[in-house]
């Protein structure tokens, strides 16, 4: 398989979780000190990190917690985030410049901030109240953190249990889940990777997801036009414009909002025949119980979408990691 190193996954996905007893510490101990509210900070790929991370809360919590948008924030301001507030974040290279000035902002009215960075020293990593540093795996870890706050809640009584089965069954179960999704994504590639246009659409935990597929893997990475659209929001507008030879893939997962994404895949057959679905239920993850997979689906969604990227990469001849303009120079 291109670009797979299912050992190298394994760890990864292992290691992320190894995490839980220091996200727990965290977690607790912000707990304890009490908070008005929870923020999770992002711009990006990250802020689409953060809405999949909100929206999972939302399904099932009473916390009052929010995404808040880097940019906005540093421009715009948030009076309801006070030194009493918690801010969540995760960064890659620790730098991303509207983050870092965001965060400038906040630690000046006092709030209290958690950091995921994935490199130490470096700017971010240094402005938190708390770090951890891991590479990659960010949804895993929002969610832990997440999962946790819901369980100091009242609100997640199997959370234990929950854990077991994760720290037994996901690793392995994820990368089986790309080894199936292989072909699929081959053929997905060879049919698509030229579009002039692609629309993703997705609901629930899955609709993050598909706002940074579309803008930092299929525009960022491959060089390719697309656009991303709510499930509940392509009815109201996006669905004029498509045809019987528009290229459009749903994105079906398990939580509480499938019902929005199967409405969808009802209407498309009537008026397009070029869509893709990606249903997480088409994907098994073995060991983990079927009340859990809602939680997870967003985690399979993203082994299908790494193998079409593999594919798009190699047929396209064009890697992944080139930007024309993206950190290339001031702006």
């Amino acid at each position: 398989m291109l670009k797979f190193d299912e050992s190298k996954q394994v760890n990864s996905v292992n290691g992320a979780l190894k995490l839980r007893s220091e996200v727990e510490k965290i977690v607790d101990e912000v707990w304890e000190k009490g908070f008005d509210s929870i923020y999770y900070l992002g711009i990006g790929g990250t802020y689409a990190s953060s809405m999949q991370a909100v929206t999972y809360i939302n399904g099932k919590s009473n916390l009052p917690v929010y995404v808040q948008h880097a940019a906005e924030y540093y421009t715009t301001g948030n009076k309801r985030l006070t030194e009493k507030s918690v801010v969540i974040l995760s960064s890659v290279t620790g730098k991303t410049q509207e983050v870092v000035k965001a965060i400038k902002e906040i630690k000046k009215v006092g709030a209290t901030v958690i950091s995921f960075v994935d490199l130490p020293n470096t700017p971010l990593a240094d402005a938190g109240d708390y770090l951890i540093t891991y590479s990659g795996n960010e949804q895993l870890k929002f969610f832990m953190a997440a999962d946790r706050l819901m369980y100091r809640n009242g609100e997640f009584d199997d959370y234990e249990d929950y854990y077991k089965e994760l720290d037994a069954h996901l690793a392995i179960g994820l990368v089986e889940t790309e080894k199936s999704a292989d072909e699929f994504g081959r053929e997905f590639a060879e049919k698509h990777r030229h579009d002039a246009m692609h629309y993703f659409i997705g609901a629930g935990n899955q609709w993050g997801g598909v706002y940074s597929y579309a803008m930092c893997y299929w525009e960022e990475q491959s060089w390719l036009p697309s656009k991303s659209i709510h499930a509940a929001e392509f009815l109201h507008g996006t669905l004029e414009i498509v045809e019987e030879t528009t290229p459009v893939t749903l994105f079906i997962g398990e939580d509480e909002q499938r019902s929005l994404s199967e409405r969808v895949a009802n209407f498309l057959p009537r008026i397009c025949a070029n869509y893709t679905i990606i249903d997480s239920k088409d994907y098994n993850l073995e060991g983990i119980s079927e009340k859990y997979r809602g939680r997870l689906s967003h985690l399979i969604a993203h082994c299908v979408t790494q193998r079409i990227d593999a594919h798009v990469e190699k047929l396209n001849c064009h890697p992944l990691d080139i930007r024309r303009y993206y950190r290339q120079f001031d702006y």
